[in-house]
């Protein structure tokens, strides 16, 4: 795919991503975007990473900024350092798609860039490197990870997980040493699994068959109470409890919204309607998909207001008091915090599954068709709003019938069982998204195959 910048960045074909290009986009951001005190830098494990990092650290200190380089650390550890020196940052990830893919996020000092930023980035391109009195230095940064661990452990206090066995799926993620860490830090007995030094690409929010099936034979095999892990850059979590059935990162994001004691949620359209059937919040917003969505939509509420997005990822937007002690706002998309939150509340409740259980009865689904052209997706679902009997015919085949829609992001179809069907070409890949809501999770996964089958069948 030709690299595209959009709501996670700039991602594309690693062989795409030349020296040229991201040098380009490096400049661009420098001069359409405030720096502060410099550059921290941070990378994923993929094997293409260092090599960009290096291009973005030259041309950064070419450019007369200083680089702070805090090498292989999740992107919300490089986005807590960053904000608390008041610095830019670029972490150097393709997030949860294949190794032969890699991109750049960007962090301005105040936090993620907006639409708004990125339209000035895009306009910046192709300028002239400017001239500049002096070359930027370089300093590694140490504590980085460690901070985020300790970030969580002070608020929750290194009892919070005691009694509990869990598993931590390292695979190839760049959070797998301090997701150990932090687990362990919190009391709790860790049993590591499933380490790679090969690239495995995991997608919180689609995690595939063959995914599912390890976690249940893990949590089997070691009597685990639940089971954690992140995508490739360590911002979304992987829940599973003691039956070994994933917990969609939707209700994490509502349990733990619930948890931190928020009165406000931002949210986009993607995750379940549970949220506002718990009837717990004085406002739930809904927005487009990805972070600078939800984060302008937090901004339109004062008070204590916190943002979760369908794969998990949490935005703390006040300080939340916890057992061991207050926790500080940290408005980028986070993997722990919606991790730890339920765990510490799962042991009272009877596990995590009865925890899971005690939340409104709606359950989301997610999968995508990888290769599809942008433009293929939009013709279809233009289709389905040309033609009044495409989208009824369409539905028919899965046992629902539509009764209104929401063209917020995507094609969203409320039908009349009350399930939910959402088409969505993604934002920054040659994909089809597809999202289900339903009142059971075999129910949503049964949809979700069958209209995976029904989308593959009708674009050929």
């Amino acid at each position: 795919m030709a690299p595209k910048f959009g709501t996670s960045g700039l991602r594309g074909l690693v062989v795409e991503l030349t020296p040229e290009l991201v040098g380009d986009y490096i400049r661009a951001f420098l001069a359409a975007c405030p720096v502060g005190t410099g550059l921290y830098l941070a990378r994923d494990l993929r094997p293409s990473s260092p090599a960009i990092a290096a291009v973005v650290a030259e041309v950064a200190q070419a450019a007369g900024v200083d680089v702070i380089d805090c090498a292989d650390v999740p992107t919300p550890a490089l986005a807590l350092a960053s904000m608390g020196a008041g610095a830019a940052a670029v972490m150097v990830t393709g997030s949860h798609i294949p190794a032969d893919r890699n991109g750049l996020k960007f962090y301005l000092p105040g936090g993620e860039v907006s639409k708004v930023d990125e339209a000035a980035i895009l306009a910046a391109l192709g300028g002239a490197a400017a001239p500049v009195a002096r070359r930027g230095g370089y300093a590694r940064h140490e504590t980085s990870g460690p901070d985020w661990v300790a970030r969580y452990v002070d608020a929750f206090g290194a009892q919070a997980l005691a009694g509990l066995k869990i598993g931590v799926w390292s695979h190839s993620a760049v959070s797998r040493d301090l997701l150990l860490a932090v687990i362990a830090g919190l009391g709790a007995e860790v049993v590591e699994l499933g380490r790679s030094d090969d690239f495995i690409p995991v997608d919180t929010e689609a995690v595939p068959d063959w995914a599912r099936a390890q976690i249940a034979a893990w949590v089997a095999e070691h009597g685990l109470d639940a089971l954690v892990s992140t995508d490739g850059d360590g911002d979304r979590p992987l829940v599973a409890d003691a039956a070994g059935q994933v917990v969609p990162g939707d209700l994490l994001g509502q349990i733990t919204a619930a948890v931190v004691g928020a009165e406000n949620v931002a949210t986009p359209v993607s995750s379940n309607t549970g949220v506002e059937a718990a009837g717990r919040f004085a406002r739930v917003l809904r927005t487009k998909i990805g972070s600078p969505f939800v984060i302008a939509g937090m901004a339109e509420m004062p008070g204590k207001t916190v943002g979760y997005e369908a794969n998990g990822g949490f935005l703390l937007g006040f300080e939340a008091d916890l057992p061991a002690g207050p926790l500080a706002p940290l408005a980028t998309r986070d993997s722990l915090l919606p991790m730890i939150a339920p765990l510490s509340r799962a042991r009272a409740a009877g596990g995590l599954a009865a925890l899971v259980a005690q939340e409104p009865a709606r359950f989301t689904a997610a999968d995508r068709l990888e290769e599809i052209p942008t433009e293929a997706s939009r013709a279809l679902i233009a289709g389905f709003e040309a033609d009044p009997a495409a989208l009824p015919g369409f539905l028919a085949a899965l046992g629902e019938a539509p009764e209104a829609v929401d063209r917020t992001d995507g094609l969203r179809v409320s039908c009349a069982s009350g399930r939910i069907v959402h088409f969505r070409p993604s934002g920054n890949a040659p994909e089809l998204r597809l999202y289900v809501e339903a009142e059971a999770p075999e129910a949503a996964q049964a949809i979700l195959r069958q209209g995976l089958a029904a989308l593959r069948a009708r674009l050929g």
